[in-house]
């Protein structure tokens, strides 16, 4: 098992206890976790999915972390590259400008968080100041308020640590002339003051005809401790996002359109996009006793983003129609929060009790300019499909714009009761959702109101202490007017919450120090949704769809010098009720009835390492019109690892080893990414 250069301090613990103790140490029990600076594959830490001290073995969901040590063996930079890892996790193609995804089947642009803090703006998010990816399954609301109906994406900070001076540096560069620079130093200024500095810089290249850009962003953090029961984190994240929106290819006969993989499907002067993203963040932990503890955050973010593009539509043997467009959004975003824990006991039974609060306020300025063709006469045009597409002049002309003011509130209560043999995890949590919209096209002037209590409950039967057997269930809505709320047409005013239902049942099994075993089986059930009745034309709420599913998982170390993440699913997604009876049985889209995820790092020697992947999908549709088909691949990658000396490593990463043909996400029928062929990174580590 590998060291991590810096360590996260753990969540949620009282000030006084993290100083006498091993944070992990106080609420995980020693033969089922790794402590102290060792981390490997294994996310121990279960605080995000209760805001409480709870190791994961604990918690009754699904959950997939992935560690630094994960993230920096596959040499991936991006959030949505190392998603691909992660089991019932599919990918969108996001129109080439956002991270979006698939989770159990449930679309999502805005289930993101930092630090347990929403993070729902549409753009692509970098790891470079990241300790972990925390992937959590299924509706839960308790937590995450509304949305988050399939589960949620967190990602952990890295922070400030008190620990000696640390310096650590990384460049790469692969075969199709993209590269990264990283850089992270960790600065204890005192005994009771510490500073941390992050920063990326990377430049963008592919496969694609056209594709490039450039990214760059950095991190300051301080840690205070403020006295022997406080301690002051803070932060703030500049980054900024230039690249080329490619939107892929066309579909021809049910499946995706063969012999254009490298072909541009846009204009290069006009496809990009442009994001500017200032988060600031500050958070104070207090201890009051070894009982009872609080927490407090606060954040602000802007989000500055615009993106231009031609996009590909319905395609022949010879042709292709184009259409295009052009947005910009601004939005800002405050949130606050605050949690109360108390752990203590009533005679045998020990309690873990979570209250809290918390209110958010979301500004949101967004406009759309639709491309006409020919001289402003149409929407779209057909032009020849060759190797380099050529674009017709076009204008712009107004399509959308408004502005929307969202405010919510919050309150939520959870009880974590040890009855020794059985555990039981139950809370309710209150949401006032207060949305208002202005068209300013339509010059409508919408607003709508939802009040919802969202319940959690789970039993979990532990026979030993390392294993747990769960039987869950859990809530979730998702507001009128989708998950960003950019605007709220009069139709969607009138319409009530989708609810999202999660029943699981589920084990964990810790067989030695460092490794886990997890399997579940679980029906999330999304209802309330609208759909067109065919007789009337009118939107009604009797839209309800399911997915059944299993997910398998191992990860840890099963020997000496083998670390894995193995992660399996087999979901079955299907409109189960809808007014048009034609829709019934609908297979849902992007939902692949299996699959599979694999990598293992293997340490030959003290200094060689090899490293190896797989990743497999079976067939799944591009859209809910079940008209075409991504068909299903099988992608094997590849790693070696060399520790020259005790503070420098290289490495190298292959992707898509065999070379094979397929085709990765879609957003719709005709947006369709193909996936990487063949390519290899070659990286450096220093580390001091």
């Amino acid at each position: 098992m590998r060291l991590a250069l810096f360590t996260s301090a753990a969540a949620f613990l009282p000030v006084a206890a993290q100083a006498e103790e091993d944070p992990q140490r106080v609420y995980l029990p020693d033969d089922i976790v790794v402590t102290g600076d060792l981390q490997g594959y294994v996310g121990n830490d279960g605080s995000t999915a209760t805001r409480t001290p709870t190791p994961i073995i604990d918690v009754p969901q699904a959950i997939t972390v992935l560690t630094i040590d994960q993230i920096e063996d596959q040499g991936v930079t991006q959030l949505g590259d190392a998603l691909r890892f992660v089991p019932g996790v599919t990918m969108e193609t996001g129109e080439g400008h956002r991270d979006e995804v698939f989770i159990r089947g449930q679309e999502t642009t805005a289930d993101f968080y930092l630090d347990g803090l929403r993070d729902d703006a549409q753009y692509y998010r970098s790891l470079y100041n990241i300790e972990r990816v925390e992937v959590l399954k299924g509706a839960n609301a308790l937590i995450f308020g509304r949305g988050a109906g399939g589960g949620a994406i967190n990602r952990v900070s890295k922070i400030a640590s008190f620990d000696a001076p640390e310096f650590g540096a990384a460049a790469q560069v692969d075969t199709f002339g993209a590269f990264a620079l990283t850089g992270d130093l960790n600065l204890p200024a005192t005994d009771a003051l510490a500073f941390r500095l992050t920063g990326t810089y990377e430049e963008f290249a592919n496969h694609r005809d056209a594709y490039e850009g450039r990214f760059y962003g950095f991190t300051p953090t301080l840690t205070a401790q403020l006295g022997a029961n406080t301690n002051l984190t803070a932060s703030y994240t500049y980054d900024d996002d230039q690249r080329v929106v490619d939107r892929g290819v066309p579909s021809l006969d049910g499946l995706p359109l063969t012999g254009f993989d490298e072909t541009f499907f846009g204009d290069t002067e006009y496809n990009y996009s442009d994001v500017e993203v200032h988060i600031a963040r500050t958070r104070i932990d207090h201890a009051f006793s070894e009982s009872w503890s609080i927490n407090a955050s606060l954040q602000f973010a802007d989000y500055d983003k615009f993106y231009s593009n031609i996009v590909p539509g319905n395609a022949t043997e010879t042709t292709v129609s184009l259409s295009g467009y052009e947005s910009g959004t601004d939005r800002q975003n405050v949130i606050g929060q605050v949690n109360i824990v108390g752990q203590f006991e009533t005679g045998t039974i020990g309690h873990t009790l979570l209250l809290g609060a918390e209110a958010t306020s979301s500004d949101t300025d967004s406009i759309r300019d639709r491309a006409l063709f020919n001289n402003g006469a149409d929407t779209s045009v057909t032009v020849a499909l060759e190797d380099t597409i050529t674009v017709p002049a076009f204008t712009l002309a107004p399509q959308r714009a408004s502005a929307t003011q969202l405010s919510t509130f919050s309150l939520y209560a959870q009880e974590q009761l040890d009855l020794g043999l059985v555990q039981i995890v139950a809370g309710l949590r209150y949401d006032r959702f207060d949305l208002e919209s202005r068209d300013l096209v339509a010059n409508f002037d919408g607003a709508r109101v939802d009040d919802r209590v969202s319940p959690r409950f789970g039993v979990i039967v532990k026979p030993q202490d390392n294993l747990s057997i769960y039987a869950s269930y859990a809530e979730s809505f998702l507001p009128s007017g989708g998950d960003q709320f950019t605007v709220l047409s009069q139709q969607a005013e009138a319409l009530e919450p989708e609810v999202f239902e999660n029943i699981e049942l589920g084990v964990k099994w810790a067989p030695h120090r460092g490794l886990l075993v997890t399997g579940a089986i679980f029906q999330l059930t999304r209802s309330n949704t609208p759909a067109v009745d065919p007789l009337t034309s009118l939107t009604t709420l009797d839209g309800e769809s399911r997915v059944e599913g299993v997910e398998l998982g191992l990860v840890g170390e099963p020997v000496d010098g083998l670390s894995v993440s193995l992660g399996y699913t087999y979901l079955d997604g299907e409109i189960s009720d809808n007014p048009d009876p034609a829709r019934i049985g609908t297979v849902l889209q992007q939902v692949p009835e299996h699959h599979l995820t694999a990598w293992a790092h293997y340490d030959v020697t003290d200094r060689w390492g090899l490293g190896a992947g797989l990743i497999h999908l079976s067939d799944q549709f591009a859209s809910n019109s079940n008209a075409v088909v991504l068909p299903a691949h099988t992608r094997v990658d590849a790693a070696i690892f060399f520790k020259a000396t005790d503070t420098l490593s290289f490495q190298v990463n292959i992707e898509n080893l065999l070379d094979e043909d397929y085709y990765a996400s879609a957003h719709g029928d005709n947006n369709i990414q193909p996936g990487t062929p063949l390519n290899a990174s070659f990286g450096a580590r220093l580390r001091f």
